[in-house]
């Protein structure tokens, strides 16, 4: 590998995630929309040993450790490399940054390893970080069908939320999945209304352990956001808007009234691969 390689690392967003069963292993299978926006971590490999470290303005909430997802991918790659991760997006936040800087390193080292699961359920969505429908443990990918601009405010409290907690929280595992098929999205307010008929199966149990999430959802919903949700496990929710400016007023006036929290505002990325 003779130079440096700069890699972005999408944020990834639950439009829906539907549980619908869990195996007799444990692992949940699910049913997902998912994108990708144009905010979200930097990954940079240079030649060298095997190493990672770490910076940008959530980098306290992380450890340079053997486990973490970006070393672990390249090791599933077969690869050496000195890894920097710009951590932009908050820990543990619902938003894919583990899985998404993960793809990253990968992509960055140019592989395509075998294994992805090994890594986390959102890691082949985050290789591609295209829009799709995601089944089973994230490994059944479906393109969607193309999608209308999306404003998106993202607004996390400032805390982090331990997936598996929320998951053995969740008091019911064979939730109805999406329709099939779905339908075609020729604008927003198409996909708002689809989206208004599915769900986060994981947001009651999130609220039951964060309070602190029904309060960043009825922050947005107060800004006159048409759909509001969380996204993943947790803890970041998300409005859509009709466009980018009002999105970014929602933003200022959430941000001020709520200095402790972090707000942001995004479009969808372009795909990676």
């Amino acid at each position: 590998m003779p130079l440096s390689r700069r890699e972005a690392a999408p944020a990834k967003l639950n439009l829906t995630l539907h549980v619908t069963g869990r195996r007799p292993d444990g692992y949940h299978l699910l049913d997902s929309l998912v994108v990708f926006l144009d905010l979200g971590d930097v990954v940079t490999v240079t030649p060298g040993p095997l190493s990672l470290s770490l910076a940008g303005p959530f980098a306290q909430g992380l450890a340079a450790e053997p486990d973490n997802l970006c070393l672990r991918a390249a090791r599933l790659a077969g690869r050496e490399a000195r890894i920097t991760l710009e951590k932009n997006l908050p820990v543990a936040s619902g938003i894919g940054g583990g899985s998404a800087d993960a793809a990253a390193v990968l992509r960055a080292l140019d592989a395509a390893p075998g294994g992805l699961e090994t890594l986390g359920a959102d890691v082949p969505a985050c290789l591609a970080s295209r829009p799709v429908r995601m089944q089973g443990l994230g490994e059944i990918l479906t393109p969607l069908p193309p999608l209308p601009p999306l404003d998106v405010l993202l607004v996390n409290p400032g805390r982090g939320l331990a997936t598996p907690e929320v998951f053995r929280a969740l008091t019911r595992r064979d939730n109805p999945p999406m329709p099939e098929p779905l339908p075609d999205f020729p604008d927003i307010g198409t996909l708002i209304g689809f989206l208004q008929d599915c769900r986060n199966d994981l947001e009651a149990p999130a609220i039951a352990l964060m309070p602190e999430v029904s309060a960043c959802l009825a922050a947005i919903r107060a800004e006159g956001a048409p759909l509001a949700r969380m996204s993943g496990s947790g803890a970041t929710c998300f409005g859509l808007f009709a466009t980018a400016s009002e999105a970014e007023a929602a933003r200022a006036r959430i941000a001020a009234a709520n200095p402790g929290w972090w707000v942001a505002t995004s479009g969808l990325a372009p795909a990676k691969l």
